[in-house]
């Protein structure tokens, strides 16, 4: 197959995918691989399968065939060939959350010498960094590298780009509880998707509107919550997003755990879990363990919720994602103390202490905790993270988290 005749079956496979004959446009896809002997056309080919791997949750397809583009760019010996293959991979490897490879993978990118299209990439793998770093509970640097994305979005005036980075940015303040924040981000991906997406997959409103229900289930603004989970499910099913399904299907247990309406919680968070185990999502599994065991503690079944926590925390050690282990420590510390288990309790508290230690997750001015309940935050523009109240009692000029680590043994 020639290179015009690999060219034409391309398309077709796009034609058929984006009017949802999915299976149909993986066989022209297939086909084309088999046969072509263009390399820019395989890897393009490629490029078409790893994307619909990708939203069929099929991430170890997903991988493979990064791989292959990988090797392909490798053969080609072009450098912006070489970049996006690398980003293929990085994000293959953020799906399955090994997170310290996707983040190898992306300084790969970055230290490469391409053209512009490399330099039009750059704000994709900054976007892929941070998800990396935000699951390694890193949020300072998923902060630089989601603002990075974001002046990589402007200066290149690429909306989908600049849509993507305001769901992750969303993400990032929902675990540090700044709700306000966690909303306003979703928010304006979806006033993008309404000014410029008319020729956009849908998955962009599904992904903005998943993002807000999860925020408006935060703020307990539950009709909300579930109005905009029910337009996420909706455009997930239609599509057979079986990742985005398997997130909304967490979202609707949360909100009928709010509810306390436990009958309608846990089938949901069994569903939740059944896919993401299927896909490899372990991040997503250590969350539902998580939100389960909430659910036996309301019910004040105790061994249960225990086994739910260490099937989190186990889950949450293998991705190195300490959030998840400060949650279970957190979790766990609340059952010992109830018990009068004052050995183990003691135990956990030490350990949740540590981890708020090695997060840092306090403020650096009044050395409270963030990220502890509902309060405003500020970044500052080295990313990191105040209490916005002390930014504007204190004043600053300049980072005393930067300043306190400049200082060098003997100048103390």
């Amino acid at each position: 197959m020639g290179q015009d005749q690999t060219k034409q079956q391309i398309e077709k496979g796009l034609k058929l995918y984006q009017s949802n004959q999915t299976d149909k446009a993986l066989q022209v896809w297939t086909k084309v691989l088999e046969k072509t002997s263009d390399p820019g056309g395989k890897f393009r080919v490629l490029g078409c399968l790893i994307t619909a791997h990708s939203e069929m949750g099929k991430y170890k397809d997903m991988l493979k065939y990064a791989l292959d583009q990988i090797d392909t760019a490798r053969e080609m010996e072009d450098p912006d060939y070489l970049t996006e293959g690398y980003l293929n991979l990085a994000r293959s490897n953020e799906k399955l959350c090994d997170f310290h490879k996707t983040v190898s993978y992306c300084k790969t990118c970055l230290n490469m010498q391409g053209t512009t299209v490399s330099l039009q990439l750059n704000g994709q793998v900054c976007l892929s960094m941070g998800n990396a770093f935000l699951g390694l509970s890193l949020f300072q640097q998923a902060l630089e590298s989601y603002e990075k994305a974001l002046r990589y979005a402007h200066n290149n005036d690429d909306k989908m780009l600049e849509c993507r980075v305001c769901c992750s940015l969303g993400n990032i303040y929902v675990h540090l509880k700044d709700y306000e924040k966690a909303l306003f981000f979703p928010c304006k991906a979806a006033e993008l998707v309404n000014d410029y997406g008319k020729g956009w997959s849908l998955k962009y409103r599904a992904m903005s509107q998943y993002h807000m229900s999860v925020a408006y289930r935060k703020l307990e603004r539950l009709p909300d919550a579930m109005e905009c989970c029910e337009e996420s499910m909706k455009i997930a099913l239609q599509h057979g997003d079986r990742p985005l399904q398997a997130l909304c299907l967490l979202n609707f247990a949360d909100i009928h755990r709010y509810r306390r309406d436990f009958d309608k919680a846990f089938p949901r968070y069994e569903s939740a879990l059944g896919i993401m185990t299927e896909i490899g999502n372990r991040l997503g599994q250590a969350h539902v363990q998580l939100a389960v065991a909430k659910c036996w503690l309301l019910l004040k079944e105790y061994v249960k919720a225990l086994d739910s926590l260490e099937r989190a925390q186990a889950l949450a050690d293998g991705m190195g994602n300490k959030l998840c282990t400060l949650k279970a420590h957190c979790l766990r510390e609340g059952i010992y103390r109830s018990q009068g288990r004052q050995e183990e309790l003691r135990e956990q508290v030490v350990k949740f202490l540590q981890c708020v230690e090695e997060l840092e997750l306090y403020c650096g001015m009044c050395g409270e905790s963030i990220g502890d309940r509902d309060q405003k935050l500020q970044a500052l523009p080295c990313s990191h993270i105040f209490h916005l109240k002390c930014l504007q009692t204190n004043g600053t000029k300049g980072c005393p988290k930067c300043f306190k680590n400049s200082m060098k043994p003997g100048f103390v």
